[in-house]
């Protein structure tokens, strides 16, 4: 495989960053996974943290140096998710559970595969034309699917950021798994919060990722966001994928000399800072440990199976 790829986060103005991306990869398989843990609920930050760590730790752990199925490794790990989301809150009896949306992407033998629960987004670009996008787990996706609104009425509805599916909701999520998709040289993929798509249309987005370089485009679409949303805006993140190396990048990333068995693993670092001086919900040792403290109990519950 060669592929150049770029991730980045703006914590735009909210007062702490609760998304959490990463990717990883091994000789013959790509993981890309955006979450974003919902502001709205208490502890939003665990819940996306939960979901790339949950992700890339499979992924590591499977894809030696391939997936066995890339599509049934989505279904299970994105409920697996829910499933220990559920289980914390229930053994911290916790008020209210972490929740989180999640868009997450495998590239394996030159498709993509992609499921996701939310209104985190996936995009797949080719020479400049938008050939598939995910839709929304959204009230205003709903409306204007039953012709109740139209598509200018959605940008600007009350309820457009709403999200009908979550992990860590009262009801199972709905795991959407889109049609597999072949991968050509130059194609371009992007996966991203509704921090980017609410402050930017689809045609301005495929206008910045046309040009050559994946890292000067996310990093181009990141600070436009955040120079529309201004004070309204949410917290910001993106990974982009440009596949083949068409452009002969030096950042390009080839895999023909990965030793099998290994993977190397990206994650974005999440922003401690905050403003305004306010406390953090919670820290990201706490996170990690929690987390840790999650595992821990779901091994032991397999092992008394």
């Amino acid at each position: 495989m060669k592929f150049t790829i770029f991730q980045n986060s703006l914590q735009g103005p909210r007062p702490y960053n609760q998304d959490r991306l990463a990717y990883s990869y091994s000789k013959d398989a790509l993981l890309l996974v955006v979450a974003d843990g919902m502001g709205g609920h208490r502890h939003g930050e665990l819940a996306a943290q939960l979901a790339v760590t949950t992700m890339t730790e499979a992924f590591q752990r499977l894809a030696v140096p391939a997936l066995s199925s890339p599509a049934k490794f989505l279904i299970d790990n994105i409920q697996q998710i829910h499933d220990m989301i559920d289980q914390l809150t229930q053994e911290r009896e916790m008020l209210e559970a972490p929740r989180t949306t999640i868009v997450a992407a495998i590239v394996q033998r030159g498709m993509l595969y992609c499921a996701h629960v939310g209104d985190s987004r996936l995009y797949h670009f080719r020479d400049n034309h938008l050939l598939f996008r995910t839709e929304d787990h959204s009230i205003v996706q709903s409306l204007y699917n039953k012709g109740m609104i139209n598509k200018n009425e959605m940008s600007t509805h009350p309820y457009r950021h709403k999200v009908f599916s979550c992990l860590g909701g009262d009801v199972p999520p709905k795991i959407d798994l889109s049609d597999r998709q072949e991968l050509m040289e130059g194609d371009t993929i992007m996966l991203c919060t509704d921090g980017i798509w609410g402050a930017i249309s689809d045609d301005q987005i495929k206008q910045i990722l046309s040009g050559t370089s994946i890292s000067d485009n996310i990093s181009r679409l990141l600070t436009q966001a955040e120079t529309v949303s201004k004070e309204n805006g949410d917290n910001m993140s993106a990974i982009g994928l440009q596949w083949g190396d068409k452009q002969s990048n030096p950042l390009a990333v080839s895999t023909i000399t990965m030793p099998m068995g290994t993977t190397t693993t990206i994650m974005n670092p999440s922003q401690a800072s905050n403003r305004g001086g306010k406390p953090l919900a919670i820290t990201n040792d706490e996170i990690e440990k929690t987390i840790n403290e999650i595992q821990d109990a779901l091994r032991k519950t397999k092992r008394v199976k």
